[in-house]
């Protein structure tokens, strides 16, 4: 029986190669069997990224779902992060370059000299080969550079996907903030307008001789201060603007807005979230990701205390005569390995291998708090609601007492029974309880979006058998 041919027996020591390092083991993280705040909801251990979806179509509105949807196309951050994400997956196919032969093709022609005058001597050579080169993963090291350059690809693609969520949440709620300053700017408008009237009364009165001059000076103050907050509130409508257009890629002035006042409806939540519901989180995947490219640098590190194997072959032509530079006799081959192994650093393997190790437990421990703060997020938001939700079913009750009390003042003033200075304290606190309520409604939808992007997006068409 013939001896195994040299090539068979390199091809079976390259299958029966190694891959050194700790394989990944996704780390354990803090368990939360349901929110604290909601105890039907159930919660779940954050791993990979699912689309976030057009969740804020849940609001039915359709001047929102085209301030969104241009966000996609012309936001300046987030074209900045697409560019980013593009560079890591390029450099993790250059990573996966490393795991086959590299072919170079060279020619070219060189003319020497030896000796000056009469002596000299002239030569030239003519040169064209093919070379390849094979750095043999024998212990695993250019398996686990790929590893760590894909893991880091998806981290980025990851932080990509959590850059655009958070882009949607802060456009959605300078959107909702806005419509909640508009309706307390009209209303402001409109209390302006029944003070102007208020106003005239008193003078009517005063000029009669039925009440002091004093009614008059309460009543010009009462409409200058409800003006005056209205001058206010468009100083505040204008950021706003101002931050939606940033967000478009827009100057304000280029921004184009209905002049839509009311509040989009409330969406509605399910009793119940799906276990897989954190999962979704883009930030929690990409914290996770960043542990499994961390754990495949380890392996890295530690393939550097293994020889480095090479193999090397070249083949093509050689000649002093472009004549018969392409033919049989001029034919020149190499064919060899190369082994390389450290002997000595001073350590520096050593400490490369405890760097390596460090970086992991601190992207574990990152990931975890990641974890942790995507927990405590929602628990956030599910107190708020239910908070908001009592508060503004008790300021309507409030509100709509504050109204029987001003037009009960408005009459016994008219009837000259009480003094100005009464109607004027039940106007200012219907205006200030309506302004609260239209806040807090406002500050309701704001919550929602907060909420819906903390449970990472739309989760509305998840499967049931994702509970």
């Amino acid at each position: 029986m013939n001896a195994l041919p040299p090539l068979f027996l390199l091809s079976s020591l390259l299958l029966a190669g190694c891959t050194i390092g700790p394989d990944y083991q996704r780390p354990a993280t803090p368990q939360a069997t349901h929110y604290q705040a909601m105890p039907g909801w159930k919660a779940a251990t954050p791993a990979d990224i699912s689309g976030a979806g057009r969740w804020w179509q849940g609001y039915a509105d359709a001047e929102l779902d085209r301030l969104l949807t241009q966000l996609e196309t012309d936001n300046l951050r987030l074209a900045s992060a697409e560019a980013q994400y593009r560079q890591a997956r390029a450099l993790a196919g250059g990573a996966r370059a490393g795991l086959f032969p590299s072919l170079d093709l060279g020619a070219g022609m060189q003319r020497s000299g030896q000796g000056q005058g009469s002596a000299a001597q002239h030569s030239k050579s003519y040169d064209a080969n093919l070379a390849m080169s094979w750095e043999v993963d024998l212990w695993g090291k250019v398996r686990r550079e790929l590893q760590a350059a894909d893991s880091s690809a998806q981290a980025s693609a990851a932080e990509l996907a959590a850059l655009r969520l958070s882009l949607q949440s802060e456009l959605a709620q300078n959107y909702l903030q806005l419509r909640s300053q508009l309706r307390q700017r009209d209303l402001l408008e409109e209390t302006a307008k029944a003070y102007q009237r208020a106003l005239q009364m008193s003078e009517s009165r005063y000029q009669a001789g039925l009440v002091s001059r004093a009614d008059v000076s309460q009543a010009i103050t009462q409409l200058r201060n409800t003006q005056a907050q209205a001058v206010e509130l468009d100083g505040q409508i204008a950021q706003l603007r101002h931050a939606i257009a940033v967000l478009l890629g827009q100057t304000p002035g280029q921004l184009q807005l209905s002049g839509r006042r009311e509040l989009p409806s409330l969406p509605a939540l399910r009793a119940e979230l799906p276990s897989a519901l954190l999962e979704r989180r883009p930030d929690v995947a990409a914290a996770e990701r960043r542990v499994m490219a961390a754990n495949a640098q380890i392996g890295v590190a530690e393939a550097a205390y293994f020889p480095d194997f090479r193999l090397s072959a070249s083949a093509g032509y050689r000649s002093s005569q472009l004549g018969d530079w392409i033919s049989a006799p001029n034919r020149a081959w190499s064919l060899g390995p190369q082994l390389a192994l450290n002997l000595f650093d001073g350590g520096l393997l050593r400490s490369r291998v405890e760097q390596a190790r460090a970086q992991y437990e601190q992207t574990v421990a990152d990931y975890r708090q990641q974890v942790l703060q995507a927990i405590a997020e929602v628990e956030d938001q599910l107190v708020l609601q239910d908070a908001l939700q009592r508060e503004i079913q008790l300021r309507q009750q409030a509100l709509d007492a504050a109204r029987d009390a001003l037009r009960l003042a408005e009459n016994q003033y008219s009837a000259g029974t009480v003094d100005y200075l009464n109607v004027i304290s039940a106007q200012n606190t219907a205006l200030q309880t309506e302004r609260t309520l239209i806040g807090l409604q406002g500050s309701l939808l704001i919550s929602s979006v907060k909420l819906t992007v903390a449970l990472g997006g739309d989760w509305s068409n998840t499967p049931d058998d994702a509970r």
